[in-house]
């Protein structure tokens, strides 16, 4: 079993000054505890530059939250990979349900992003997840493998692409992802990359990104093919960052 990943993805989150206590606090609690699992946090893209400052040289890396499908060009308001690359990320998530459900991204949308980011260096996470709706419906496989097939490049398993998996029927719902339903979804997902991708599918990390925290994160990283955690409002608070990287089983 490789190595967990941990990534926090801090989302439309903090000034300055915000970045620097957060930055500052994981360099402190990494360096009294360190851990097991591979450490990553995804700042709003004003604050990368600040952050991956404070952490160059630490075990934390630095990624954006998304990129554009071109290097560069007359795309007013985005951010291309090279440039995220440029600022000091190693990695970019790139099709979040929030930006499938409130920009429009479609599969090829994202497909054409993971192969900006890999042209770019960058270490591509791609997400994938049902809605309520979809999930209700019995049509929650059907969803994702499509998402998968229509995500994911020729090449994507053979270098370190990411996959993660987000509940979307259970982020802000009141309703609940049991463990169960993670080792299904995670079960179908791992088959779907190795019917892709062929014996490179087997090592691509998946993880699992709804509402993990302090309290769950043990049980959900035990669960089989969970190879790690998309962190949400969590990864705002330090001392629960770090407590859901503890509770990651060793490699």
């Amino acid at each position: 079993m490789s190595r967990q990943l941990i990534a926090g993805n801090w989302k439309m989150n903090g000034l300055t000054a915000d970045a620097e206590a957060l930055a500052q606090a994981l360099i402190a609690g990494v360096a009294s505890a360190p851990g097991h699992a591979d450490l990553l946090v995804c700042p709003p893209f004003t604050q990368i530059a600040t952050v991956a400052g404070i952490l160059r040289g630490s075990v934390v890396a630095v990624g954006g939250q998304d990129c554009h499908m071109q290097p560069k060009g007359a795309h007013t308001g985005d951010i291309a990979a090279p440039m995220l690359r440029d600022l000091g990320a190693g990695f970019v998530i790139l099709g979040h349900s929030e930006r499938r459900q409130n920009h429009k991204e479609l599969d090829e949308t994202v497909r054409e992003k993971v192969l900006a980011a890999k042209a770019a260096g960058l270490i591509p996470i791609v997400c994938v997840g049902e809605t309520d709706d979809q999930r209700r419906d019995d049509g929650h496989e059907d969803v994702v493998g499509w998402q998968l097939k229509g995500s994911l490049p020729d090449g994507f398993a053979e270098g370190d692409g990411v996959v993660a998996y987000e509940p979307v029927w259970a982020i802000g719902t009141g309703r609940t992802a049991t463990e169960a339903d993670v080792a299904e979804m995670h079960a179908f997902i791992r088959a779907e990359l190795v019917r892709q991708f062929g014996e490179a599918g087997q090592t691509t990390r998946i993880l699992y990104g709804g509402s993990v925290n302090a309290g769950n994160a043990a049980s959900l990283l035990a669960v089989p093919e969970v190879g790690g955690a998309l962190v949400g409002g969590a990864s705002l608070k330090p001392e629960d960052f770090l407590a859901i990287a503890a509770a990651a089983p060793r490699g």
